[in-house]
């Protein structure tokens, strides 16, 4: 229970400082978007209102994430989604109060699928608003050199929440921010290119260059969107990568008297990792040796690969015992 309890509060740290973290790229976000789609207004610039659309999809995917992790954090709150919840405090009882803690946890997953849903939904808005200004003659122009300060601005700022976002989530090991710092590159990226089309447009007088890239950036995002997608689906339907599970079976058959690993299955569990594993030991051993080779495995994977909980079944091993022994047993 101490165990579990400094784990949990450890994490729940993270969480909140990332949760802090979040409000910088919210109001980046915010202020980008603002200014972008003022600017694209003013410069009849359809790439910059797509880039505009692209950074709002930021706000909403950062909204989300943060009600996820406030979510994730409110140990004390006695229901799930409306549901009651029994009191676990009192009965001092370990398993379900971690089982309990896992499910809010994954709300930061959950509202991470639900932010890939929305910027699809942005993304088919933006490719076809672009299409129509490609076969509508009236709408192709070229955009005002305003423009460029719109997109020159997103992308100095982009960047820089890129950089604050990798060095923070490397710094609190979380998963969430280190996802965020790479959307934040790609949104960069994205402007930079918004800024390059409309630099170009200007410089060779091209009307159509604008319309083109909009419809670019809007297959950007919905990529991005797809890829958030079916990454979270995954994680909901308990998918882990192999090649992941392959070093924790390696690692585990590295400790000694651990015969075999029968059976090992990791869990996400919104930004931390559950594991399950069942082993064959010497059939002899005491219930005292196996605690201890439990507890042994457990914080060998905890030390190594930050594993917050580990839930292990010990198999006898046939071989373990003579004939005599299995006769003299049955």
């Amino acid at each position: 229970m101490a165990v579990w309890e400094a784990d949990q509060g450890i994490e729940l740290q993270k969480i909140r400082a990332s949760q802090r973290h979040l409000i910088y790229n919210l109001l980046a976000y915010l202020a980008i978007s603002i200014i972008e789609y003022w600017l694209a207004a003013i410069s009849k610039s359809q790439t910059l209102r797509a880039d505009a659309f692209n950074n709002l999809s930021g706000i909403i995917s950062t909204v989300l994430l943060m009600l996820g992790l406030h979510i994730a954090q409110d140990i004390n709150d006695d229901d799930i989604a409306g549901i009651k919840l029994p009191n676990m405090k009192t009965k001092k009882f370990l398993g379900g109060d971690q089982r309990i803690q896992f499910v809010r946890w994954r709300y930061e997953t959950i509202f991470s699928l639900v932010t890939a849903v929305v910027m699809i939904s942005i993304a088919l808005s933006v490719i076809t608003d672009g299409f129509h200004g490609l076969t509508d003659p009236a709408t192709r122009v070229v955009p005002q050199p305003i423009a460029l300060v719109g997109a020159g601005i997103a992308s100095v700022i982009m960047l820089v929440v890129w950089y604050m976002n990798r060095q923070t989530g490397r710094k609190l090991k979380n998963a969430a921010l280190l996802a965020s710092a790479q959307d934040s590159l790609s949104d960069a990226f994205t402007s930079i290119g918004t800024m390059v089309a409309i630099g170009g447009a200007l410089a060779f007088n091209l009307a159509w260059l604008d319309g083109v890239t909009s419809i670019v950036v809007g297959l950007f995002i919905l990529y991005s969107g797809i890829k958030i997608f079916f990454s979270t689906s995954l994680n909901l339907a308990d998918y882990f990568d192999p090649k992941a599970e392959a070093e924790y079976r390696t690692a585990i058959l590295d400790v000694h008297k651990v015969h075999q690993v029968v059976e090992l299955k990791a869990h996400y569990n919104g930004n931390v990792v559950s594991l399950d594993a069942t082993l064959t030991v010497n059939g002899k051993m005491t219930i005292l040796e196996s605690y201890q080779l439990s507890e042994k495995i457990e914080r060998m994977l905890r030390k190594k690969f930050g594993i917050i909980d580990t839930d292990i079944s010990f198999i006898p091993d046939p071989n373990s015992f003579k004939d005599k022994d299995v006769k003299g047993h049955f």
